[in-house]
């Protein structure tokens, strides 16, 4: 309560929702064999609590496991959330998956201990954003926001 940067976003999200007729929807996933699920949970019910639609993916998943729920969720972004490692090697088949699967609309982004110098490894093939530890929910909502406006 009283928080202006909850406030805003808050307010941006249902500005969203007038323009698109719809929240702004993300599927918060793990994928590979990072059980460590604690940050995806706490990502997706803060951004729940500001507006978005969200939706949780099981443990251990596949790219390709993950790539047919949110094209049929019809989502705007899957938000990886990545402890072990694995997001060099699953994040670029994710991707490519919804290129084949002809949703390279979906925007992919990355959160959890994800060492900054693979960021430009990330974004090279198409991550949107990246979030580490410490980031602020507010931030992360608004930057998320702004790439799905993108």
């Amino acid at each position: 309560d009283g928080d202006e940067a909850f406030e805003k976003i808050c307010a941006n999200v249902n500005a969203f929702a007038e323009q698109e007729g719809r929240r702004p929807r993300m599927l918060v996933v793990k994928m590979g064999q990072d059980g460590h699920d604690r940050g995806a949970k706490v990502i997706a019910s803060g951004f729940s609590d500001i507006g978005y639609d969200v939706d949780i993916g099981p443990l251990f998943q596949t790219p390709e496991e993950v790539a047919q729920p949110a094209i049929d969720s019809d989502v705007h972004v899957v938000g990886i959330s990545s402890q072990a490692a694995g997001h060099k090697a699953l994040v670029p088949v994710l991707i490519e998956e919804l290129k084949k699967r002809d949703a390279s609309h979906i925007k992919v982004i990355c959160g959890g201990v994800i060492p900054p110098q693979d960021y430009e490894f990330l974004m090279g093939f198409g991550v949107a954003a990246i979030f580490g530890p410490g980031t602020r929910i507010t931030t992360a909502a608004t930057e998320v926001l702004e790439a799905i406006r993108k």
